[in-house]
């Protein structure tokens, strides 16, 4: 009885500081402004269906890949053994599906452990290609300290899962043979697919009260794995195993390449051309062209940060970032979820309110080198394997240098004056400007 209320209260307060904890970065994300991406439903589910469920894009590059899927098949499917081990610390049972479901249980547990296998086999692949082979686009700058920490910290956490997986299965497999199991009284066997070979092996020679103590220790190093990895989940880059879905589902489905017009400026545009066109009406709040902080970015780009796994392909996939310039999309959309935490947690202290810190986004966190190195390609946003877009961060932030501070690039401003006195880029009058023709 005293387990059962342990266990409860020890779920219980995971589940709770989990809901808190995302609350608060529903409630970062809701910064932003709004955008409508509701139209399309249909394209939107086959979307979803297939980059974030079916990591299509993931296999452009086919190793690591096939690693990734180790880990992502073994982490949904090792949620139906969580299932059991809930229903067993709320009722006090032990392998409760086990005798009414059978040889099924046998096989589910059995499916489970060699994936487990396979997830294993993955991770220390990851933990290698970051640490010893050092992959490129895993050893950038804007990765030391912190991020890097927090890839290895992750890996190392689902290495350690995976061995309480295998000490509880594997104690409980002795513990059967022997007629000592909390299940049944008779001697057998589970016959789990690597237990069954690998529990005889490791602790085949252990009394009974030890191998209760391992099989314990397995069981409740589970479960504390379990509610440590989805309360640590908020805080590191890993929130991509909630957020791909959404943020898939919310992709811009225009032609890459189409930049936004703010309505504002089409509005005085169309004035311009017909002084008797009708526009709608102004609410009269003073509007920021461009984004200079989190805040006038759109709640969809905010959703991209949270959503960013930092796998760099975005980066080592960029023209300036390959010719040397200091462009980084992965450190644009790094740098975006900085300051929305920093954002975040100016609201905390202040009641729910933000209150003006002296920061912002641009030049605190992203220098304009950085903006102006970008050559508005769409690499980055193509090889996104769950559709963010740091172009348009870039863009935005761009468009508030121009039209807010006038900062734009002297060969920009030059092009502007003659777009403005010539009609053309070129500094040439339009009388001129056929003469080549002759």
């Amino acid at each position: 009885m005293i387990s059962i209320l342990i266990f409860i209260i020890f779920f219980t307060g995971g589940a709770v500081w989990f809901t808190i904890n995302c609350r608060k970065v529903r409630r970062n994300i809701l910064i932003g402004k709004d955008i409508d991406r509701k139209d399309n439903s249909s394209q939107r589910w086959k979307l979803m269906a297939l980059v974030a469920m079916g990591q299509k894009k993931m296999f452009e590059r086919p190793i690591p890949a096939l690693l990734h899927l180790f880990l992502y098949v073994a982490f949904i499917i090792t949620q139906i053994e969580l299932i059991e081990i809930v229903a067993d610390g709320v009722s006090g049972s032990h392998r409760m599906f086990a005798s009414s479901l059978g040889g099924f249980y046998t096989f589910i547990i059995s499916f489970i452990e060699i994936l487990s296998i396979l997830a294993f086999i993955g991770t220390i692949a990851f933990l290698s290609r970051r640490n010893l082979l050092k992959v490129p686009r895993l050893v950038k700058s804007e990765l030391n300290g912190w991020p890097k920490l927090d890839a290895n910290f992750i890996l190392l956490g689902e290495i350690t899962l995976i061995c309480f997986i295998f000490m509880m299965n594997g104690a409980d497999e002795v513990l059967y043979r022997n007629g000592w199991s909390h299940v049944s009284e008779s001697q057998g066997s589970f016959g789990f697919a690597i237990s069954a070979h690998l529990g005889p092996m490791i602790f085949g020679g252990m009394s009974e009260s030890a191998l209760h103590v391992i099989e314990r220790i397995g069981w409740w190093g589970h479960v504390t794995m379990v509610l440590a990895f989805l309360n640590y989940l908020p805080y590191s880059k890993h929130f991509h195993i909630l957020l791909a879905f959404p943020n898939v589902y919310f992709s811009n489905l225009l032609a890459k390449g189409k930049f936004t017009n703010l309505d504002s400026v089409t509005n005085e545009v169309k004035l311009m051309f017909d002084p008797s066109a009708v526009v709608p009406p102004s609410d009269g709040t003073p509007m920021r062209f461009g984004a200079k902080d989190v805040m006038d970015l759109t709640w969809k780009q905010l959703l991209d940060s949270y959503t960013c796994t930092e796998c760099g392909r975005c980066t080592s996939s960029c023209p300036a970032n390959i010719t040397g310039k200091v462009l980084s999309p992965r450190k644009i959309m790094m740098d975006t979820r900085d300051r929305l935490v920093e954002v975040g947690k100016n609201m905390d202290v202040n009641n729910g309110t933000f209150k003006d810190d002296g920061k912002s986004l641009l030049n605190d966190y992203i220098t304009p080198e950085e903006l102006w190195a970008c050559n508005t390609c769409n690499a980055c946003v193509q090889e996104c394997p769950v559709n963010i877009d740091p172009l348009s961060i870039i863009i935005e932030m761009r468009r508030f240098m121009v039209m807010e501070q006038s900062s734009a690039p002297a060969e920009l401003n030059s092009m502007f004056n003659n777009i403005e006195n010539n009609g053309a880029p070129w500094q040439f009058s339009q009388a001129d400007r056929l003469k080549w023709a002759e």
